[in-house]
């Protein structure tokens, strides 16, 4: 498909079918479906569910669904549109990231804790020894 949108348009238009005929069928409104036809990809919802409205809307043209998906994938990727994948993975590199710095942090709680665990367990442990061996000279 050379222009996404204007063939999903010729093809609806073709088949002599509404955009109100398409939004009562498939439960999309018909804001999305004229973004489409329009190429204003950011007026979709994102994610997942723009593939969906794609699917939906080319199997009630009787249009081979992965085809118009991909057509669709690759319109977003002409228009400078991220898809839904793309923000995925760069949310997750960045979440990665932000753990790590994290984590680098609480190491160093933890060994400071460790070490602080020892230090009272040393003192209780000196404490229970002074104790006894005090103990026992006053006893004596």
């Amino acid at each position: 498909m050379a222009n996404f949108g204007s063939e999903l348009k010729q093809q609806r238009n073709w088949q002599g079918i509404q955009l109100e005929d398409i939004s009562a069928a498939t439960r999309i409104t018909v804001r999305h479906l004229r973004a489409l036809e329009e190429e204003a990809f950011g007026e979709l919802p994102g994610g997942v569910f723009n593939k969906g409205i794609v699917r939906s809307y080319a199997r009630f043209l009787n249009l081979d669904e992965h085809a118009t998906v991909s057509a669709f994938m690759d319109a977003c990727r002409r228009s400078g549109v991220r898809s839904h994948e793309e923000q995925e993975w760069s949310e997750f590199a960045e979440n990665v990231s932000n753990q790590r710095g994290k984590r680098r942090n609480s190491d160093l709680w933890k060994w400071a804790g460790v070490v602080l665990m020892v230090l009272v367990l040393g003192a209780l442990a000196f404490g229970v020894w002074w104790w006894i061996r005090h103990y026992k000279i006053v006893a004596r």
